[in-house]
């Protein structure tokens, strides 16, 4: 017994050593396998590219990459979808070159772009709904959206409530799909000129615009969609609101002094619009803002006879030549604009849908003067604005759809 005794002795400060080693090392190694909950939750619904957000990142840029020429690849659907804007519908206006804009697939630097299965993303979407909010850009985007989307679901109708200008339902996946147009995103009004007052400036009246105030389009629809893309920005410059007919700001109905720009206004608006959107938006609905979409406007702004009637997308060492604001040309806006974006909408959880850059190549892909209509040419010049559908927001929904399903996949 008194051997035993010994022995136990002897053994137990061993015992206690190694029990002590492995406390340490739990609680040592601990940390690189848990995570906090937050970190947790996050992982598990990651987005892509997300500004400001507490999401992380992937390793992946879709934005950034070169345009492929790929003579196999064709368009999923044609002139027929019933979703086309007249003047958009390149395939039915006999534009030239149509099968080769449509050639040409967007392929990011690191990772792959698969084109949108309509089928597996309506599914996904199933019972959600899809909303648009901003200018005829966003409309264009739409259109493409749309039609991609009808190729699942032909039984597709035309849908138009809560305020919308158009938009789709898609009865198969119970899927809404809808555009609100806001030009200014801010609500806006006509205010003529008093007669009493000196005509000495020139001016007819003012553009009032409410910088704390969405416009009536959108502004019962925040808790409606499980998914909004904004944008504003062609409507802001002197061809819309001429020195005659200027925008005048205001903040909690009195006049911002001294007045501001139209770049100043700009950014005015869509700080109070983003923060809008972070007090009224549930923080489930996925938010994107939409960067700017790039004119390719060549020998003069759209009333100076200037003209997109190029056969093939411009090559990288062409594109500050174009857009660069220090150039000082007419196509400068949409770097201009963005820069204001970005800066105003840091701090919120709006993502960035930055498809500026790849379609700041594409100017072979406009309706340019195949317009759909008699004398739209010599009325309103050569649309370098727009984009041809099928083309390149075919390309704009495969980005974004990836980015949706990144999100829904992991709920």
């Amino acid at each position: 017994m008194m051997s035993n005794l010994k022995l136990s002795a002897s053994v137990f400060p061993g015992i206690v050593f190694f029990s002590c080693l492995l406390l340490y090392l739990y609680s040592t190694l601990l940390p690189f396998y848990t995570s906090s909950p937050t970190e947790s939750r996050n992982s598990q619904t990651p987005s892509l590219f997300a500004f400001s957000s507490s999401r992380p990142q992937p390793q992946c840029n879709l934005f950034h990459g070169n345009w492929v020429e790929d003579p196999s690849r064709k368009p999923i659907y044609d002139e027929t979808c019933p979703f086309h804007r007249n003047a958009w519908n390149c395939l039915r206006n006999k534009r030239d070159n149509m099968n080769r804009i449509n050639s040409w697939r967007w392929v990011p630097s690191e990772c792959d772009l698969p084109r949108t299965d309509p089928a597996r993303f309506l599914g996904l979407m199933r019972n959600r709904r899809i909303g648009f909010v901003g200018d005829s850009l966003n409309e264009n985007f739409l259109s493409s959206f749309l039609c991609i989307l009808r190729v699942a679901d032909a039984g597709a109708k035309r849908w138009k409530r809560k305020g919308a200008w158009r938009g789709a339902y898609f009865p198969k996946f119970n899927v809404t799909v809808g555009y609100h147009r806001a030009v200014l995103l801010a609500k806006y009004e006509w205010q003529p000129k008093q007669s009493t007052l000196s005509d000495q400036d020139g001016q007819e009246g003012v553009y009032r615009v409410n910088v704390d105030t969405p416009a009536d389009d959108w502004v019962n629809i925040t808790d409606f969609y499980d998914v909004l893309i904004f944008n504003t920005g062609h409507w802001w410059s002197l061809d819309k609101f001429p020195k005659e007919k200027p925008l005048v700001f205001y903040k909690e109905g009195k006049p911002i002094l001294p007045l501001l720009g139209m770049h100043d206004g700009f950014k005015v608006v869509v700080k109070n619009m983003a923060s809008y959107i972070q007090k009224t938006v549930p923080s489930k609905t996925l938010k994107f803002w939409r960067l700017q979409s790039p004119r390719h406007f060549y020998g003069g702004d759209w009333n100076q006879n200037g003209s997109c009637l190029l056969d093939k997308p411009l090559e990288e060492s062409q594109l500050d030549l174009w857009f660069d604001p220090s150039n000082n040309g007419v196509n400068k806006e949409a770097r201009q604009l963005n820069l204001l974006i970005e800066e105003a909408l840091q701090g919120t959880d709006i993502q960035l849908l930055d498809l500026t850059h790849l379609s700041e190549f594409r100017a072979d892909a406009h309706p340019s003067i195949w317009l759909g209509k008699k004398d739209a040419v010599a009325v309103w010049g050569q649309d370098c604005m727009h984009w041809c559908l099928p083309g390149l927001p075919d390309s704009w929904v495969d980005i974004l759809s990836e980015q949706i399903r990144y999100r829904f996949e992991r709920e």
